[in-house]
């Protein structure tokens, strides 16, 4: 019989602790999502504090490396770099606030009178096509008879309805009041986190890299430091690249709108570009929002609207988008368009948002991978080319054979001629 080591042991209470597990995740599902909720709950703030401090740096980094790269005290330029970047926010908040609610006001305040010109209108147009179908009109009449609804019944049942939904109201409400409070102390929590983080992301940085050259070999760990900060590169690229797709996206519809004369332009502007953020497909909330309020006030301008909208959005999905998001993040048109598709498959609008970092990531490292390995085998760099020899000598036969064949032609055209 064969000794059992300490090692073999060690195996074998981790895959007897890792059968139970699983048998505890398979048959307690209802236990498992609870306490995965709970888990997520507690930490849901620290996430959220880490993404936010994640993409406040790339402003704070441009402001340190910039506006304070003079500045020889790095305690004092960490200081006023941080000050800038959460006034940086607060300035853009503010002025999106600023050109949103008085247009909202003065959207409300228009579309009061429109749309009830417009219930009008379309009434009138009922009322003239039932009049113009009389077999309609006739079905119209015998199936919304008023004599035969009971009011009485209609309100015993509305009479109940609301005196069983009392308690349900109350506490629904009493829930609401307890998840705002939640909510806001989870985002003052994620605010004062994020903080943190821009104070101490060199310290933060070190102390992982300690954690994984002291637990892990020293080349897993380095290909986990490299993985990292290709991965902050990437996500940094692609946050400023969307910025600036972002602001000319916005630009082009004002620029678009104001020539057609259309009305709400900052508003419907300002909608757009905020929901760009989600590539590609964003934009189409702000279509649906705009070609509303238009529709309401004009129909026929509400189409210019929806056309105007697909012939910029042609435009930014095939020339703008790619060149400028792609090229931040090392991507080609045709690598976005598979990630953000993929990413849309997988976790709808996040994983759109998410994956193209993330498969620029993937490239990058796979492309270094493939060019290290190429320069360890015995392979002609002929064969690398964008057209290898052997292609190149078929096609310059094919063009020798057809530039022979032309002057044989020409030749047999000429004696013909000669001979007539």
């Amino acid at each position: 019989m064969p000794e059992i080591n300490k090692k073999t042991l060690q195996r074998l209470f981790l895959f007897v602790c890792g059968a139970i597990v699983l048998y505890w995740l398979l048959h307690e599902t209802d236990r498992v999502k609870g306490v995965i909720a709970t888990i997520s709950n507690i930490f849901a703030p620290f996430v959220f504090g880490g993404v936010l401090a994640f993409i406040l740096n790339v402003p704070m980094r441009a402001i340190e490396n910039g506006l304070l790269r003079n500045v020889k005290k790095d305690a004092l330029k960490r200081v006023i770099a941080v000050v800038l970047t959460l006034l940086a926010l607060l300035l853009v908040i503010s002025l999106v606030f600023w050109l949103l609610i008085p247009q909202i006001i003065a959207t409300v305040n228009s579309l009061v009178p429109n749309l009830s010109a417009f219930l009008t209108k379309a009434e009138a147009w009922v009322m003239d096509f039932l009049g113009e179908n009389p077999q309609l009109l006739a079905w119209v009449e015998k199936n919304t008879t008023l004599d035969e609804i009971s009011w009485a019944a209609m309100a015993e049942k509305a009479v109940s309805v609301l005196g069983n939904s009392l308690s349900a109201i109350l506490g629904g409400a009493v829930s609401a009041i307890g998840s705002i409070f939640s909510g806001v102390f989870n985002a003052v929590i994620a605010i004062v986190f994020s903080v943190y983080c821009l104070f101490q992301k060199e310290t933060l940085a070190r102390q992982g890299r300690k954690l994984a050259y002291a637990f892990l070999k020293e080349k897993t760990a380095d290909n986990i430091v490299k993985i990292l900060r290709l991965t902050n590169t990437s996500f940094s690229n692609f946050l400023s690249g969307q910025c600036v797709e972002v602001c000319i996206l916005g630009g082009m519809y004002a620029v678009g709108m104001s020539i057609l004369r259309m009305p709400y332009i900052p508003l419907i502007s300002v909608v757009i570009a905020l929901t760009a953020f989600i590539p590609i497909v964003g934009a189409w909330t702000g279509c649906i929002v705009g070609a509303f309020l238009i529709f309401v006030k004009d129909p026929m301008l509400a189409i210019v609207f929806v056309a105007m909208f697909l012939v910029i959005q042609l435009i930014e999905n095939n020339m703008i988008y790619p060149r400028v998001v792609g090229n931040s993040v090392g991507l080609s048109g045709m690598w976005v368009l598979v990630a953000i598709t993929i990413g849309g498959e997988l976790m709808g609008i996040s994983g759109m948002f998410l994956m193209i970092p993330l498969v620029s990531v993937v490239y990058t490292i796979v492309r270094e991978s493939t060019n290290k390995k190429l320069t360890t085998l015995p392979i002609d760099s002929e064969k690398l080319q964008p057209q290898p020899p052997e292609l190149r000598s078929k096609f310059k036969e094919k063009r020798e054979t057809k530039k022979k064949a032309r002057i044989l032609k020409r030749l047999a055209k000429a004696n013909t001629e000669e001979t007539k």
